[in-house]
């Protein structure tokens, strides 16, 4: 194996390196990366385009002129702006697509100073093989504690309290960046493509006691757009339930409160609405887009719950968790932030 190429059997490797530098463009870095790695792209998105098109319409001879040239003047950059501080001993991993010609690249230059460079042999496609096959099994070493309830009872509320507390919680919800349900989705923050996703729940997963218990709230397959890995969704549908009966008033207010920034634009919410519409009869639905529209919040929670939300959940919940069969029940008609954080240190003294 030649001394500048580091062959990685196992995510946890990584972390024997100084530093993971990123060399693909910025597109390509934002669609998933190695957690923590950063980016010091060779070729820029647009310089890419315009390799890859002279390769296809010229020929690879006039494309890697091209290429070399910016690839030459953009590792300069990056030493002059970001490496020169690092000192002889300083051993970084270089990565682009494949493992090919980019990274290379910059591993040459960075040996030819003295820096122990390296090369990840086979580029992110294997990082991403890695973390599939680690999402097969890692999910199966957790003993996870679920936190169920009907919608509006607070669980993902509940479950950061517990976090708080000291107990290690796994936020689905917060690394897919929306809240799960048809209303889920979250103002000003998109959610993350399906790769990166999966990066970012495997490096929560890795940093598990796997001594202790994981809290994680119940899930369906998909949150938003984003699908669960089998491993753990059927490691959460085997866990141990903890329910959370919080009265229907209680309910309706915690609603308001936390999805407030629904009441600056009706027209939004009507959007978000939209795929209840073949669920409901007409009527039905045109009725909630009123209450939106004329701004009455408490009668369109009351029936989304109602007529919605509480008959799916009752379906659902039994059929999927095998531990809803005798789950720890947990009573509550206050979910004000004193009212969660009460409910939190109970079912962490349980």
């Amino acid at each position: 194996m030649k001394h500048d190429i580091a062959t990685v059997e196992r995510i946890n490797e990584l972390s024997s390196f100084d530093e993971i530098i990123d060399v693909r463009s910025p597109a390509e870095f934002a669609d998933d990366h190695i957690p923590g790695s950063i980016n010091c792209p060779v070729l820029d998105d647009q310089q890419r385009i315009e390799v890859g098109t002279l390769y296809k319409q010229v020929s690879p001879f006039a494309a890697k002129k091209v290429g070399a040239a910016h690839v030459a003047e953009n590792i300069a950059k990056h030493l002059q702006a970001r490496f020169l501080d690092r000192p002889k001993h300083w051993q970084p991993l270089i990565v682009c697509w494949r493992g090919g010609q980019r990274s290379g690249s910059m591993t040459y230059v960075f040996r030819r100073i003295g820096w122990d460079a390296q090369q990840l042999e086979g580029g992110y496609r294997t990082y991403r093989r890695l973390v599939i096959e680690s999402l097969s099994e890692e999910p199966r070493q957790l003993r996870l504690k679920v936190i169920c309830g009907a919608t509006g009872s607070g669980k993902s509320r509940i479950l950061q309290a517990i976090g708080k507390l000291g107990e290690q919680i796994l936020d689905l919800e917060e690394i897919a960046c929306h809240k799960g349900s048809v209303l889920g989705v979250l103002p000003h923050s998109p959610q993350p493509s399906q790769k990166m996703f999966e990066s970012r729940l495997l490096t929560a997963v890795y940093g598990f006691d796997r001594q202790r218990p994981v809290y994680v709230e119940a899930e369906s397959r998909k949150i938003g757009s984003l699908h669960l890995p089998t491993a753990l969704i059927e490691t959460m549908r085997a866990g141990e339930c903890v329910n959370i009966e919080a009265s229907f008033g209680a309910r309706v207010d915690f609603l308001l409160r936390d999805y407030d920034y629904f009441l600056a634009a009706p027209e939004w919410l009507n959007t978000c609405l939209q795929p209840l519409h073949g669920l409901h009869s007409s009527e039905t639905f045109l009725r909630w887009r009123d209450y939106a529209l004329a701004g009455q919040w408490r009668p369109l929670v009351t029936e989304l719950l109602e007529q919605h939300y509480d008959p799916l959940y009752s379906r659902s919940q039994s059929r999927n968790y095998a531990g809803f069969e005798s789950p720890q029940n947990q009573v509550t008609d206050d979910l004000t932030p004193a009212g969660i954080e009460a409910v939190a240190r109970r079912v962490c003294s349980r």
